[in-house]
């Protein structure tokens, strides 16, 4: 008679990818609303199903073993295909209608991996989209015209207690193929800026980093979209302060001009009840960011 196999626990499983994402096992606790100590049974669990050793210790850190890795690999598939099927059974069950704004810079990558997976496990939840600059978004969220909206981290975000946090990105230099520093620094030229009109959080990050390392600038370029951004650019314009979302293939990250530093990722909720389906829309968000991060 042929050995049955083994049924992999599903939450074992979860726990163990969302360790591994997360960086941190701690971390995937708080994340799935667990006990430090219950997550690291489900691990233990898991492992003992395997029958391997599934991470280990180095350092301070847990690092995957070569089964491990290849486990890696499994878990996410199975998880995949149970939260499809989870999302069609409730699928009939959600309703409603959702307004979503977000960042230029989120639209590329939001957009086709997540929403369309949203609206096609959801189909009768109608979500409208919207992309527009961080300041509107907010604004548009305090007076109830957005559901949720993505936005960079500012200054303010205690004044939106319906907000949580999607994690911190780097900023990062961004310039044409050819650009080269030294062209500015002989001559002492000013480097040609790509920014936003004021006020922009990326813009202060840019300008405010080459100001501490004695590096002259100009604004080269002004818009009021990204779009607009990447074209002066593509055109030879200037540089700008960007994350690595939404970048084009057809610049580069420049790594000869001095840090800009971080900045976090929120998302906002309207003061008005969510609703079950702008819940799992905020869930799916979430997760988004946590693998991306």
């Amino acid at each position: 008679m042929a050995k049955r196999p083994m049924t992999f626990d599903a939450e074992a499983l979860r726990s163990f990818v969302t360790g591994i994402e997360l960086g941190s096992f701690v971390l995937a606790a708080d994340r799935l609303g667990r006990s430090t100590s219950a997550v690291s049974a489900q691990l233990k669990k898991l492992e003992q199903q395997a029958g391997t050793e599934l991470v280990k210790k180095s350092g301070r850190h847990l690092i995957l073993t070569e089964r491990g890795e290849v486990m890696l690999g499994y878990a996410r598939r199975i998880l995949s295909l149970n939260d499809e099927a989870s999302a069609i059974m409730l699928a009939s069950a959600l309703s409603g209608s959702l307004n979503l704004g977000m960042q230029e810079d989120f639209g590329e990558a939001l957009l086709p991996a997540l929403l369309g997976t949203f609206t096609r496990t959801h189909p009768q939840v109608q979500v409208s989209a919207s992309i527009t600059r961080n300041q509107q978004l907010l604004d548009g969220i305090r007076h109830n015209e957005f559901d949720l909206a993505v936005c960079w981290q500012t200054d303010d975000a205690l004044l939106f207690p319906s907000s949580r946090s999607l994690g911190r990105v780097p900023m990062r230099w961004i310039g044409p193929e050819n650009f080269d520093l030294k062209h500015y620094q002989e001559p002492g030229e000013p480097v040609p800026l790509l920014v936003f009109e004021a006020p922009c959080l990326m813009r202060n990050a840019a300008t405010s980093a080459l100001d501490k390392a004695g590096i002259p600038w100009r604004i080269a370029f002004t818009s009021r979209s990204l779009s607009g951004i990447w074209a002066a650019m593509s055109a030879g314009l200037g540089v700008t302060v960007r994350t690595d979302f939404g970048m084009p293939p057809t610049v580069r990250i420049l790594n000869d001009l001095p840090e800009p530093g971080e900045v976090g990722i929120s998302l906002h909720q309207s003061q008005t009840p969510p609703g079950e389906a702008a819940g799992y829309l905020i869930q799916a968000i979430s997760e988004f960011f946590a693998v991306r991060g």
